[in-house]
């Protein structure tokens, strides 16, 4: 073979190329050729995936990049417009020094030349050209442009300008044939270019797909990535159908005019190799202070806290402490604790709030007692081996969380201290998932909604499905896939595209750090907000020995410091969260968490977790009030097992704990092991004791098995229950026989070990988090109003959320006070037993703005009246749409004046304030300036006599600005017959933490609420659609209406209606469910009962005349219900006593007869 592909697209020119790269190395291989090229557009984001792939399958890796060239420097932002706003250049990596330079060029498209496109310029490329071969491109490229424009002189001295950058020999002119027009105008004239030159021709295929028939695929490729459907005419296309990977006969076929530009191909593919080394780590230096080195300064950081965390046992825990010192040592890993250590005393020393531990990393002494974790992993029983094993060399992995608020700050002082270049956040692809891709291709293939919503639903919902699988799993799918022609062409395009990513983003929380700048050692890339990132995920950085950390901003660390901060402020109570498992006396005047506090694990148990970390999901809900937790043990195994899989053995696990005699176990050994957990294997800690205590296993080994059978590797499964029961003497393993342990109970014990393993939690997490969920559950308990005020700033953004805990506080019986300009602070705070909602919670204003308006009312109290509000804010950017929403929103409710006054007098004050700043300026004096302050009011802008808004009007404003109802809500009058005619809220059709709904997909449910929304469509038919939003007290719910059932009931389908519907659900994706509508019914049409109590007969007579008089004023559906109740009977009265049971009505008959003997039943 002579032809190489060195031109080339992956699936990493992102929704332009589908060309998979396992795909294209196994078709590179069956072509027979040796070498093949990657070229993604401006990115390098696949060369590692192809890299690897290439040499798995004996084929030669050449990468590359096709770069986007700026025509003058790559800082101009103007130069060029359209097309010419850059050109397309072909780069490839000769040798290891190439690859450098390319990494360094490719990220200079992204850090300095982002336009647009990553564009470099002639500076960058005369600067990094040593090692790398650059081709002329596509008809895009500067050469061609010059070319199809017929400036050939212009053509030629580009050519020689790229030339002498790259130097003789490492230019080449490209030929491509795809049957476009220009491209045969072209061609002569870089045949004749090269003659005239002496730069030579190479002949390459632009390849975007793997077979001749992807092309329809392909194409529907580019409808994804630009919003367009095939019917549509002016869209990109890739005319032809010739953009595959091309056989060597089919390429010189094509260019049999220059059969040297073929072999060119080869020989540049021969000249081609660069070696990427893996698995060598390269961290960081940390620089220790002076006599110490690194070794002996982590030696001192872990004796001195062992000796101040174990004050009578440290003498007894220093061996084992030294022995993960060496490991640590042994493996290369000392820096890396350093560096580790570091950020985080950081973060303690400047109070931002750090988890007590994420991970494995909370089963070290190390990092105990260093202060990189905080919950001890003697009291636990957590294994170091679990987080680093001597005997699998791997980076250890440490993750933390921060307060989501202050996390950033970390960061900053990571950046400070390694430098700006060295450190750098992580890329992550979003991708065509089985689902989403089917709803994607359905529509660019203009196929009606509902038709690809019901294919996508038939994929069932699991971890890493794909259509293939669905196809053998869902026999209805798989009928339908065989029978209906559609289904088959959306399915068959929906295959090809599968898995492909569609963008890029960034990682939620890591950060690299390396020993030079990121660059040497990764391209980078730039992020949606500006902020650089690596090309490469996480996995690959890893693998890249590049030192990768999680930091995790968690919301939960943030609501717990500002719970404490509100006890402290107004209870004078300083709560000490992090001293968990010991304490050195620092602050004698905290107080200390009681973790075994029978109080608050009892409250854990009647399931009111609502906003209690890891614990407030319904179904953990259940769990706690059927576990009814004793000690934080309980605490933590529930977390472990609350989780698809360990969930099976949650009620054995109960059992043990209730009916202690009812636990067995196989052998005298596992007795102390599985007593925490009543008998059950619930943690991975427990299997590596296990195989340890029975068998003989090292701790390392150990670990390598929970590894095996947590990765369900069969093969190793097998082999070890030979070692597990018989031992193994090579490996040094004992075996549960020579220990006494009948062949038998061994192979039972390994049964349900290799069960349970498939699912068992990390024990170090697990204890974790559930310091955690303790945490909130005891300011949840003691501090309910601090807590929950915490909790609400904690989601401020979050109109949902705020509406979900809303109801949470006043089913705790704890107010929810409006926004006060004269009260309220930025966030939430407890005043008394209610909670003030913060002012940073209205949604046109900045807390920049709330800050100072905070900062004026505490330098100078209180503010008085409108006209006094307005003139000391005045100095602050103030806008009248900001005093518009503060108004709307109550905030001035405490000032003199109703809302809908200010309304009409708001801005005439403002414009009157703006007025005499300007004269004063000027010098100018006005009549109000010289009038004594008692004649002022005289000179004020009045309030005009009119009434309030109506409670509607005040409701509406609410929500306006606030994103929900305050001080009431347009259903409270109805809550009754709402709750008792409805099955699901719209809590139930939210998305949860795990992306799943309360509600089940096609199930038949009923909602009901105001109608908030509609917006109405035309179909494909002419028939008119509408889509409308049910909003009730917890939030909004989408429902289709469908057009014969818009036509039905389009009477009633209008906003501010209050309505009934009933449904099916449609859920499944990746937003909250909806509903598709069956029946719509009126809250007016739901008939109630009002029931009068009177306490006998003789009292109904004598009142009756009153009665019946009130109902001749009143028609309506409702009856009439009378109860008597000393002879404990109802009568129902007939049908032409039927009134209108609203609130009026309601209020009137309280009156006559009593507040207590009145009330309405639905």
């Amino acid at each position: 073979m002579n032809f190489t592909h060195l031109h080339v697209h992956t699936e990493y020119s992102l929704l332009d190329g589908s060309n998979k790269i396992k795909e294209y190395v196994d078709r590179v291989k069956e072509l027979g050729m040796d070498s093949a090229a990657i070229t993604d557009h401006g990115v390098m984001y696949g060369v590692i995936d192809f890299y690897r792939a290439a040499r798995a399958a004996g084929i030669n890796p050449i990468l590359g990049c096709e770069v986007y060239v700026a025509p003058g420097s790559r800082f101009d932002r103007e130069a060029g417009s359209g097309e010419d706003r850059y050109y397309h250049l072909v780069l490839l990596a000769e040798n290891n020094q190439g690859y450098s330079n390319l990494m360094k060029i490719v990220s200079k498209g992204f850090v300095e030349g982002f336009y647009y496109k990553p564009r470099v310029d002639m500076e960058v490329l005369q600067q990094y050209h040593s090692g790398i071969i650059a081709l002329s491109a596509c008809l895009a490229g500067e050469v061609q442009r010059y070319l199809v424009k017929g400036l050939y002189d212009e053509a030629k001295k580009v050519a020689e300008k790229y030339e002498n950058c790259f130097g003789k020999g490492n230019f080449f002119l490209e030929l491509q044939d795809h049957g476009i027009p220009e491209q045969q105008m072209v061609n002569p004239q870089l045949v004749r270019m090269s003659q005239e030159t002496g730069i030579e021709l190479v002949a390459t295929n632009d390849v975007h797909y793997t077979y001749a028939e992807d092309a329809e695929a392909h194409d529907i490729l580019l409808c994804i990535q630009t919003g367009k459907k095939l019917s549509d005419e002016n869209r990109m296309r890739y005319e032809g159908g010739q953009y595959y990977v091309k056989s060597e006969e089919e390429m010189r076929k094509l260019f049999s005019f220059a059969g040297q530009a073929i072999d060119n191909t080869q020989k540049i593919a021969d000249r081609c190799h660069v070696e990427i080394e893996f698995g060598v780590t390269k961290l960081p230096h940390f620089e220790v202070p002076q006599g110490y080195d690194s070794w002996t300064y982590l030696n001192k950081l872990c004796h001195e806290g062992l000796v101040k965390r174990y004050p009578d046992r440290h003498e007894k825990l220093l061996p084992k402490l030294d022995y993960e010192l060496n490991v640590i040592r042994k493996m290369g890993y000392v820096d890396y604790f350093l560096i580790v250590w570091d950020f985080i005393n950081y973060a303690r020393t400047h109070g931002i709030p750090v988890g007590p531990g994420r991970g494995s990393a909370a089963g070290s002494l190390v990092s105990y007692t260093t202060g990189i974790t905080n919950i001890d992993p003697i009291k636990y029983n957590l294994l170091f081996e679990r987080f680093l094993n001597p005997e699998r060399v791997t980076m250890p992995d440490i993750d933390i969380d921060f307060c989501y608020e202050r996390r950033s700050e970390v960061i900053d002082y990571v950046v400070g201290k390694y430098g700006k270049d060295c450190v750098s956040q992580i890329v992550t692809f979003g991708t065509l998932a089985a689902k989403g891709v089917i709803r994607d291709v359905g529509r660019v293939m203009d196929l009606p909604y509902s038709f690809c919503d019901t294919i996508a639903k038939m994929i069932p919902n699991e971890l890493n499905i794909t259509i293939e699988k669905a196809l053998q799993m869902n026999p209805e799918l798989r009928g339908m896939y065989e029978s209906d022609e559609n289904v088959r062409t959306l399915i068959d395009m929906s295959k090809r595209l599968e898995g492909l990513p569609r963008h890029t983003s960034m990682h939620a929380a890591g950060v690299v750090i390396s020993q030079k700048a990121m660059d040497e050692y990764v391209p980078l890339s730039r992020a949606s907000d500006g902020t650089i990132t690596t090309q490469f995920i996480m996995t690959t950085i890893e693998e890249l020995g590049l030192l990768k950390m999680d930091f995790l901003g968690l919301r939960t660390l943030t609501v717990i410091k500002d719970a404490a901060d509100l006890v402290y402020k107004n209870h004078g109570i300083k709560i000490d969260v992090n001293h968990i498992d010991y304490n050195d006396h620092t602050d004698p005047d905290a107080v200390l968490i009681d973790y075994n506090d029978k109080k608050v694990l009892g409250y854990i148990g009647t399931g009111k977790t609502e906003g209690v970390f890891q614990l407030e999901s319904a179904g953990m809900k259940n769990f706690m009030k059927e576990l009814k937790p004793q000690s934080l043990e309980d605490v933590i195994a529930g977390i472990s097992l609350y989780r698809p899989g360990p969930m099976d053995f949650i009620p054995k696990y109960i059992k043990g704990k209730n009916e202690r005699d009812s636990i067995t176990y196989e052998c005298k050994e596992l007795e102390p092991i599985l007593e925490p957990t009543y008998g059950c294997i619930v943690y991975q800690e427990q299997v590596m004791q296990i195989v340890q205590e029975l068998a003989g296993y090292t701790m390392g080994q150990a670990d390598n098995i929970r590894r095996a059978m947590s990765k369900k590797k069969q093969y190793v499964i097998d082999a070890e229950r030979q070692n597990f029961v018989y031992g193994n003497e090579e490996q040094g393993i004992k075996g549960c026989i020579a220990n006494g342990i009948s062949e038998q109970a061994a192979n039972k014990i390994y049964d349900s070990m290799v069960d349970f393993a498939k699912y068992a939690f990390n024990k170090s997490h697990a204890a974790a988090y559930a310091v955690v969920s303790y945490q909130t559950a005891y300011f949840k308990y003691y501090y309910p109003v601090e807590f929950m005020a915490s909790l609400l700033t904690s989601v401020i953004d979050n109109s949902s959320k705020v509406i979900e805990y809303v109801q949470t506080c006043k089913g705790m019986g704890i107010d929810i006070l409006p926004p006060d300009i004269n009260q309220s602070e930025r966030n939430f705070t407890a005043q008394g037993g209610a909670i003030r909602y913060g002012l940073s919670a209205l949604k046109s204003i900045g807390k920049a703005m709330v800050d100072q308006l905070v900062a004026e009312r505490n330098a100078r109290g209180p503010f008085q009246n409108l006209q006094e509000f307005l003139e000391r804010i005045s100095e602050c950017d103030l806008s009248k749409r900001i005093v518009e929403s503060l108004i709307k929103a109550g905030a001035l409710d405490c000032l003199e004046g109703n809302r809908r006054q200010k309304m009409m007098i708001y801005t005439s004050i403002m414009d009157n304030i703006s007025q005499s700043k300007k004269k004063m300026m000027a010098g100018q004096m006005s009549l109000f300036d010289i009038v004594d302050d008692e004649l002022k009011s005289d000179f004020e802008i009045k309030f005009p006599k009119v009434n309030e808004f109506s409670k509607q009007e005040l409701l509406a404003f609410e929500k306006e600005v606030i994103g929900l109802y305050v001080s009431g809500h347009p259903l409270e009058e109805y809550q009754n017959m709402w709750k008792k005619n409805i099955t699901r809220t719209s809590l139930d059709f939210q998305l949860n933490d795990e992306d799943e709904t309360a509600v089940a997909d096609n199930a038949r449910e009923i909602i009901g609420g105001i109608i908030s929304e509609v917006t109405v469509k035309v179909t494909k038919q002419n028939s008119v659609m509408a889509f409308v939003t049910i909003e009730d007290l917890y939030g909004t719910v989408e429902v289709l209406v469908f057009p014969k059932l818009y036509e039905k009931y389009r009477q009633i389908i209008a906003e501010d209606n209050k309505v009934f519907i009933t449904g099916r659900v449609t859920s499944g994706g990746e937003e909250n469910a909806k509903m598709i509508c069956e029946t719509i019914t009126l809250f007016g049409d739901k008939s109630s009962e009002l029931w009068i109590r009177f306490e006998n007969k003789e009292e109904y007579e004598e009142k009756y005349p009153q009665l019946l008089e009130n109902i001749k004023l009143s028609n309506g559906k409702d009856k009439i219900v009378i109860y008597l109740n000393q002879e404990k009977a109802k009568k129902i009265l007939p049908a032409s006593c039927n009134v209108n049971a609203d609130q009026q009505f309601l209020q009137k008959m309280q009156a006559l007869f009593g507040e207590n003997n009145v009330r309405i039943v639905s």
